[in-house]
């Protein structure tokens, strides 16, 4: 018993010191700090209601099921169901709607997912101006949106230590412009066995730079470290009370520290808070999770997010899932 447990430390210690270099890999492609200088950002921002509203701390959580395509591919390795689907919708500012659908299947080699994401800008008018006036005619009009498409494969390598790898299509659009690209997510997960506490670490969004017309840009990554906890109860008690601990390094920003908790009842009622620090403008977060304990497992899950001056976010997301 040692010795396996000797064996799972030394392979979880191997990935999170891979981890460790592809980020010191990717930050140090920059002689100095370059904020706002990515493109493809879309892709940071939280697509489920209970990622947001426990400030984004979630990559060490493994009861997500399909909603974990989202933030640690190694989470859907964990899950409780043969399929599991979530589906997500948020109306971002601007009249700006955000939607995100994940699909999971379980198999004996290990569980597979499909992740999407669609960031709809609307139509906008097309003018031109008229010669010799500074008058603008509406002529038509034109679209824009931001989609990305992954796939996703995970497993578990031990009863306590999954990995996962997601390979998805990103593409922003406007009007008959567009820019595309291919990118990598990775993550580990982690039951150490010391009480209930779980480590993650994840690389989100890593690519080579791609152009928008002639523009060239780098992608978004950015890497995550993550912990959580019981700090009272379990699965099985009536009360169970989780903290979650999260610290980003993106490539685009400044680091990030989010901080999250939940509190269920029976696991049928559930309250979230997290807050987010060193950000412009996003700080508090809070949620409410419901699941009716049904023949057939369902759950609902709502977010409130504060963004200081910009305003608040509202996200609802619905979870199915069949054994």
């Amino acid at each position: 018993m040692i010795m396996k447990t000797k064996k799972i430390n030394f392979l979880v210690g191997i990935f999170l010191f891979q981890f460790i270099i592809l980020n010191n890999y990717l930050y140090s492609q920059d002689e100095f700090k370059s904020n706002a200088t990515s493109g493809f950002t879309f892709l940071q921002i939280p697509i489920t209601a209970r990622v947001a509203a426990l400030g984004e701390a979630s990559i060490a959580l493994s009861d997500m099921n399909s909603e974990g395509l989202f933030v640690n591919p190694a989470i859907i390795g964990f899950t409780n169901f043969t399929h599991s689907f979530s589906a997500s919708y948020s109306n971002w500012f601007a009249d700006i709607k955000n939607y995100g659908t994940g699909y999971t299947y379980s198999s004996p080699i290990g569980v597979f997912g499909i992740g999407f994401i669609l960031l709809d800008y609307g139509s906008m008018p097309r003018t031109t101006s008229s010669a010799g006036q500074k008058v603008y005619s509406v002529i038509g009009s034109f679209n824009a949106n931001s989609i990305a498409a992954g796939l996703t494969y995970s497993k578990m390598l031990t009863d306590r230590f999954s990995v996962g790898v997601t390979l998805k299509y990103v593409q922003e659009k406007i009007d008959i412009y567009k820019a595309n690209n291919i990118l990598f997510d990775g993550g580990v997960l982690y039951h150490t066995g010391f009480h209930s506490l779980r480590i993650a670490a994840t690389i989100h969004n890593f690519g080579t730079n791609t152009k928008f017309i002639n523009d060239e840009f780098k992608m978004p990554a950015t890497f995550k470290l993550g912990f959580a906890a019981e700090v009272f109860g379990d699965n099985e008690s009536e009360y169970k009370g989780t903290i979650i601990f999260e610290a980003s390094h993106p490539n685009n920003s400044d680091e990030r520290i989010n901080l999250g908790t939940e509190i269920s009842w029976r696991n049928m009622l559930t309250i979230r808070g997290g807050y987010k620090f060193f950000y412009d403008e996003e700080s508090l977060s809070l949620g409410l999770g419901i699941n009716p304990q049904l023949d057939f497992p369902m759950s609902f899950d709502f977010a409130y997010s504060d963004y200081g001056r910009l305003g608040n976010i509202l996200r609802f997301t619905l979870q199915l899932g069949m054994h």
